[in-house]
């Protein structure tokens, strides 16, 4: 018995489907993992790709928590001053899950040039500013040096291009007073770097310049400034790390986080969570009734077989799990091609920016990808599991067939 139950394995193995009737039906079902594979790959990867980088170029222009004035948390524009001697600065030790603080405060402003003029916010900010954050986005020049040049700023390129400024040029901002009545003050400033975040909303806002300016403009005493830009370690706790620099705060003194700051954004950020859960159930439907199809013929074209392994003496069990065997085969076959065409075009996503988005829509000026083993190990073993358990079904037909019959089978 041994011997014909080797036999009949070999001839119902995935290997020699090649030649039989039920190659199409078996080369479909393995395109149909490699294809849903490939689809969740890339969904799951630029889904969160997406969203990590917008939360990034977010917090690199406002910091991941928000301390003000009660009077300054509507406005981007600092009304009221804050004394920046607090007991949470410079270090926030009262909350662990803080990694930075920052000093800041911003003014609207008119740059004026020659041939145009444009609407600013100019952002003030001293000697403890994060410039890592923005350095990532220079397309030119560099970093101002407040020590040697006070007058340095660095400024978008939407700006620069309406603006038809460039690096090391110097321009007039004139910054309105509170009495209308006085003239406006103006400062001239000179341009050390060109940044682009793709961000609109701060790319066509933002200049980023010594905090000192403000002060002097709003008479304001060296210590204060407009508001605390706080950096977190993990944005996954966000909130939670919110509410403690809250309790650890002065009653007079409002924190915001950038979720409640821009609302608008993560929710659609929130989104893309659902869209990604829909695209995953949709390629492993998709992928688990074509094998399914795949199982089915491959046991109706192999019901003489299953007859003499029958009559044979094998078990239902044992026949079943050479079926299911085969079916794993073509499951592994076509999540191997599934993740190499997948991964190698999220590589070359990630390397030359081929998909191109547009940042009025996106806030961001192509797909960004997020590649982590964990998920695509999980998405493979979520695909598997679940094909495993859904095969088991059609495998039962197994059971119904009568060795007799299967024998004379034609």
């Amino acid at each position: 018995m041994n011997l014909e139950y080797f036999i009949a394995k070999r001839l119902i193995t995935a290997k020699d489907y090649k030649s039989s009737i039920s190659a199409p039906i078996i080369n479909i079902a393995i395109a149909a993992i490699a294809i849903g594979m490939i689809m969740m790959i890339i969904s799951v990867a630029t889904g969160i790709g997406l969203q990590n980088k917008i939360r990034e170029k977010i917090a690199a222009f406002n910091g991941h928590i928000i301390i003000s004035n009660y009077d300054n948390n509507q406005s981007e524009i600092t009304l009221l001053p804050i004394d920046k001697n607090q007991n949470f600065y410079p270090k926030f030790n009262a909350v662990p899950e803080v990694s930075h603080i920052q000093a800041i405060a911003s003014k609207s402003g008119i740059i004026r040039t020659e041939t145009a003029f444009e609407g600013i916010i100019f952002k003030g900010v001293g000697n403890d500013y994060q410039w890592g954050n923005i350095k990532e986005y220079l397309v030119s020049g560099g970093l101002p040096n407040f020590s040697k040049n006070a007058q340095e700023v660095v400024i978008s390129q939407f700006l620069a291009n309406r603006l038809q400024l460039k690096v090391g040029d110097s321009f007039n901002t004139f910054f309105i007073k509170e009495n209308q009545n006085q003239l406006p003050n103006v400062r001239r400033f000179k341009i050390a770097g060109v940044f682009n975040s793709g961000f609109q909303q701060f790319d066509a806002t933002y200049i980023i310049g010594d905090i000192k300016h403000i002060q002097r403009i709003n008479k304001w005493r060296p210590n204060q400034i407009g508001a605390f830009e706080i950096f977190v370690k993990d944005f996954n706790t966000i909130k939670e790390t919110g509410e403690q620099v809250y309790k650890k705060t002065s009653s007079t003194l409002d924190t915001k986080t950038i979720i409640e700051k821009y609302s608008y954004i993560f929710e659609w950020l929130q989104l893309f969570d659902f869209n990604i859960i829909v695209i995953l159930a949709v390629m492993i439907l998709v992928a688990t009734i074509n094998m399914v199809v795949a199982l089915l013929v491959l046991i109706l074209e192999r019901t003489q077989m299953i007859g003499i392994l029958k009559a044979l003496g094998a078990h239902n069990w044992s026949i079943r799990k050479i079926f299911l065997y085969n079916a794993f085969y073509l499951i592994i076959r076509g999540l191997l091609w599934g993740n190499g065409i997948g991964i190698s075009l999220l590589l070359l996503q990630q390397q030359f920016g081929i998909i191109k988005l547009n940042p009025e829509n996106y806030y961001v000026n192509q797909a960004p990808v997020y590649l982590n083993l964990g998920y695509i190990l999980a998405l493979n073993f979520l695909t598997v599991i679940i094909c495993a358990v859904v095969l088991l079904i059609p495998s039962y037909i197994v059971t119904k067939i009568s060795p007799v019959k299967a024998i004379r089978f034609d």
